[in-house]
């Protein structure tokens, strides 16, 4: 179902996006985590280009809906069952567009907000399509708690992001340490794709992703966006 979230100084809006397209290793820090991550694909190389993969909007839930851990993974005998959280910076597309320069990309940005990753690690190492199933299994994109307007925002490119489990900060850094900005990013992915409204672009995650398990609450709290929260259950 779609989410419904506040803007800052404006009606509700509903999140019901066309797509999720989300980066991976956009921040350096994360890259040279890779070894612990392990899965394919992700190694310590710095890329050329943005690393571009698609959740499908089945993930999204809101502010304190939880996050559930699927039973069926548990059936392929996996050593170790997996599942992580990545706090991310998230931007919502206003209008329809193909095509941008990087110098036009930030007038086609509705707002931005808290996002987590939600990462199944096992089917992400495992899986012969890739990334794809690890990334959206239902209940994997928590996204808010509001929507600030770019307007509002200041400087996207310099924001805290800070992720907490249980009360504990597990990933903290700044939205400057992205290897690709977010004119670049959202001018990429433009020429890749036609952008539709209410399209959402996550930005990467820094260092510090870890397990979530049955109990945990987990917090991704952006300066100046506030803190999305999301319990995490196991189905």
């Amino acid at each position: 179902m779609p989410v419904i979230l506040p803007v800052l100084n404006a009606d509700d809006y509903t999140v019901n996006p066309s797509k999720i397209i989300a980066l991976g290793l956009n921040y350096i820090d994360h890259i040279k985590e890779s070894q612990s991550v392990d899965v394919q694909n992700f190694t310590d190389e710095i890329p050329a280009e943005p690393v571009l993969f698609v959740k499908t909007p089945n993930v999204l839930i809101g502010p304190d809906q939880p996050i559930i851990l699927p039973r069926f993974v548990n059936a392929y005998g996996f050593e170790n069952v997996r599942t992580d959280y990545e706090a991310e910076l998230a931007l919502i597309i206003n209008d329809r567009v193909k095509n941008l320069d990087e110098n036009e990309a930030m007038e086609h940005i509705f707002g931005f907000t808290c996002f987590n990753d939600i990462s199944q690690r096992n089917l992400q190492k495992t899986d012969k399509a890739g990334w794809f199933r690890g990334k959206s299994l239902d209940t994997f994109g928590p996204i808010g708690p509001i929507i600030i307007p770019p307007h509002a925002l200041e400087d996207p490119q310099n924001l805290e992001i800070t992720c907490r489990l249980n009360d504990q900060v597990v990933q903290h850094s700044n939205t400057r340490h992205m290897l690709f900005k977010i004119p670049e990013i959202v001018a990429y992915v433009s020429k890749n794709f036609t952008l539709e409204p209410g399209d959402i672009i996550i930005t990467g995650t820094p260092s510090g992703v870890g397990p979530l398990q049955d109990g945990d609450v987990v917090e991704v709290e952006i300066d100046k966006i506030g803190t999305l929260r999301n319990p995490v259950k196991a189905e």
